[in-house]
């Protein structure tokens, strides 16, 4: 479709290239999941024209020459005027006349700036982005422009987890010079960026790290900052500080997520807030670093840092729950009962997650440091908590209550408080005991 389009634009004297992260992933050998075409020398009007013979034309933005058809995005090159302050602070205008280098100019990095004639197969690279690519750099293009959208920082960080790539000493420069700049970013393009960092990072801790090295931290992810240097003891931590723990637990994370087919999100989110809870616990007692009750003390960090990224609700709350919870796995395996497991399948259903997803988030915990079986990538704890919630039925989610509405109906009792009151008393004693008859535990309640 894409050389139909690029065919039909030369008819009219135009010229069509494939740019930006197609032909980057491309050369990166990886299927492109989006094919941007940027057409030269036809007005948006006539594009718009030659356009509509391939299908419903959607006029994403049809002021800028900004077009969808035929499951391709197509404009005409645009110019970048910086106005105002943030990510939005521009105004930006269609120019069919650019020249193909000026309008690679415009793109944040030479990974970026890199495009292909569809029809001769033709590699445009002004600014050396295919030699960047094999020598796994990132470069800004343009460094006299670079600067106008400090969005770029954040962006920088997970291209350079997605694609494992060392950051030159000039791009390091000029985003840290930004860094008194980024509060003027949305919330919502902040954590777009963020998500993209941990869920598509071969190694999200280069991101993270990148951000920090360039101080990125202080306004977004202040919770995250206030890891670095907190000790912990090395007969459990030996990789160090807390910020270099929650990093290496992100990478683990990461490679437990390539085979989970739970929500990756949660599990990335709650590997990077698991230990937010450690900066106000942590203490020196008895010639040892302790953490005692930093589980339920990362609530209030983790809630701050993602409503200040404004994430969805469901993922505050499944995040929650299980960073309250990520030594469970551990705790159990020593002497916790069915009962145990099965109030735990309860509690983490209300902030819809389970006891496979809190197995998971543990088991990165347990591998993001150095110690013999974390090298070893034995978990033998988890292995126990997982098989022991499963037998129960209570791996994947809260067991269904015994005792319904409709069996309280049969015994004449009408719908309403009396009735919530009742069950919910019937579910402690179905937790408490396993019964699964209903009259059984509805004895149960009698006086």
């Amino acid at each position: 479709m894409a050389r139909k389009v690029a065919e039909a634009v030369k008819t009219r004297g135009g010229r069509a290239l494939i740019v930006g992260g197609a032909i980057r992933d491309a050369l990166m050998v990886i299927d492109p999941k989006d094919i941007d075409i940027e057409v030269y020398g036809i007005e948006a009007d006539a594009l718009q024209v030659i356009l509509s013979q391939f299908g419903e034309v959607n006029l994403v933005g049809a002021a800028f020459g900004i077009f969808k058809v035929a499951g391709l995005d197509v404009s005409i090159p645009r110019r970048d005027s910086k106005i105002g302050d943030g990510h939005r602070g521009f105004t930006v205008q269609g120019d069919p006349s650019m020249s193909v280098v000026d309008a690679a100019r415009r793109r944040d990095f030479t990974i970026n700036s890199v495009a292909r004639d569809i029809l001769t197969g033709e590699i445009i690279d002004p600014f050396g982005g295919v030699q960047d690519i094999k020598n796994c750099i990132l470069r800004v293009t343009d460094a006299a422009t670079f600067g106008d959208d400090p969005l770029r920082v954040f962006r920088a960080a997970q291209f350079i987890a997605r694609f494992y790539l060392t950051a030159d000493a000039q791009c390091i420069d000029i985003c840290k010079s930004m860094s008194n700049r980024l509060s003027e970013l949305a919330a919502e393009r902040v954590f777009d960026e963020i998500q993209k960092l941990l869920l598509k990072g071969v190694r999200p801790s280069v991101g993270i790290d990148f951000l920090f090295q360039v101080d990125a931290l202080w306004h977004w992810m202040p919770e995250v900052l206030a890891l670095d240097g907190v000790q912990q003891d090395p007969i459990w931590h030996s990789e160090g500080p807390v910020f270099t723990h929650v990093n290496m637990v992100c990478d683990q994370a990461s490679i437990l997520a390539r085979d989970f087919d739970g929500p990756k999100d949660v599990l990335m989110w709650s590997a990077l807030c698991h230990d937010l809870g450690k900066p106000s616990t942590t203490k020196f007692m008895d010639g040892r670093w302790k953490a005692h009750g930093h589980e339920e003390a990362g609530e209030a960090p983790t809630r701050s840092l993602l409503e200040r990224l404004k994430a969805p609700k469901t993922l505050v709350e499944a995040v929650v729950s299980l960073v309250k919870r990520h030594l469970a796995p551990a705790h159990f395996s020593i002497d916790a009962g069915d009962r145990a497991y099965r109030r735990l399948a309860s509690e983490l259903a209300i902030a819809g997650t389970n006891i496979r997803m809190l197995e998971q988030v543990a088991r990165a915990d347990h591998f993001g440091r150095i110690t013999p079986d974390a090298i070893a990538r034995q978990f033998p704890a988890g292995d126990a908590f997982l098989a022991r919630a499963k037998s129960l039925g209570a791996a994947n989610g809260k067991i269904s209550d015994v005792v319904m509405g409709r069996h309280l109906i049969d015994r004449g009792i009408k719908p309403g408080k009396e009735m919530g009151q009742i069950l919910r008393k019937c579910r402690e004693i179905q937790d408490d005991t396993g019964l699964t008859d209903p009259d059984a535990i509805i004895a149960r309640m009698a006086p």
